[in-house]
């Protein structure tokens, strides 16, 4: 399959490939990610979500056409709502400063597919620039929660898969800007080693997430995202449990 902006968030191009996004549902809870690749559960988009989506499509220059997709992001009066002016302070203040645009100024959303460790990946940088680095923005709550979402993970995805396509092995950055009232801003590099020590937590589970995928296995439930709590039934527990977490 030969992925383009219109057909790389597909259900058929998900059921194809693996992605950075796939491989950390399925580290989060198999049965989940299983039923979201066959459309049985859709995770709800909250605006907070919506807030870093907002600004993500902004520096893509396809803002125009997210606004038309998200309703939700105007009042009845079709206002910006108040979260999404918000994030138009975040571009504005972004913008603003020359060291963390040009962190971003390479090519925008380029799309690389590739094989590692026997499956196929797709992946798409938000700033590709050969010979220089790998940069993804976040827009995040507070700058000290950046390890809670392993990004680690997806720098190395990204950077082994470049490597694959390209033979070029190019530092990995995440150009971060907060939604905190006085917004905090930085670039921060990913260290090799870090790097290197997520890509091997994907050789040693890959493998068995591919076999869910494909149906050879049975995923385990985690028992508790909200996926999980929809489907369960009412069992009987010792009390203890609760104080042991």
């Amino acid at each position: 399959m030969l992925l383009n902006d219109s057909n790389y968030y597909s259900d058929e191009a998900n059921r194809e490939f693996f992605s950075v996004s796939q491989f950390k549902s399925f580290m989060s809870c198999e049965a989940r990610a299983i039923a979201e690749l066959n459309g049985e559960y859709k995770r709800p988009v909250t605006r907070a979500l919506l807030v870093g989506s907002f600004v993500d499509h902004y520096f893509e220059g396809t803002l125009d056409d997210f606004m038309k997709e998200n309703p939700a992001i105007f009042t009845r009066k079709h206002e910006l709502r108040a979260e999404f002016k918000r994030a138009n302070e975040i571009i504005k203040t972004v913008k603003e400063d020359v060291k963390f645009m040009d962190s971003l100024s390479g090519e925008k959303q380029r799309i690389f597919t590739f094989d590692l460790f026997g499956v196929p990946w797709k992946a798409k940088l938000d700033s590709y620039n050969p010979g220089k680095a790998i940069t993804d923005l976040k827009v995040v709550a507070r700058m000290y929660k950046l390890p809670q979402w392993r990004y680690d993970i997806q720098g190395a995805i990204y950077q082994k898969g470049v490597e694959i396509v390209t033979g070029e092995k190019l530092p990995f950055y995440l150009a971060v800007v907060t939604k905190e009232k006085v917004m905090d801003r930085d670039i921060w590099q990913v260290p090799q080693s870090t790097l290197d020590m997520a890509l091997r937590q994907v050789e040693e589970n890959i493998g068995r997430y591919a076999d869910i995928k494909a149906g050879l296995i049975e995923p385990v439930h985690c028992g508790k995202c909200d996926y999980c709590k929809s489907i369960k039934q009412a069992s009987v527990r010792n009390y203890n449990e609760l104080l042991e977490v």
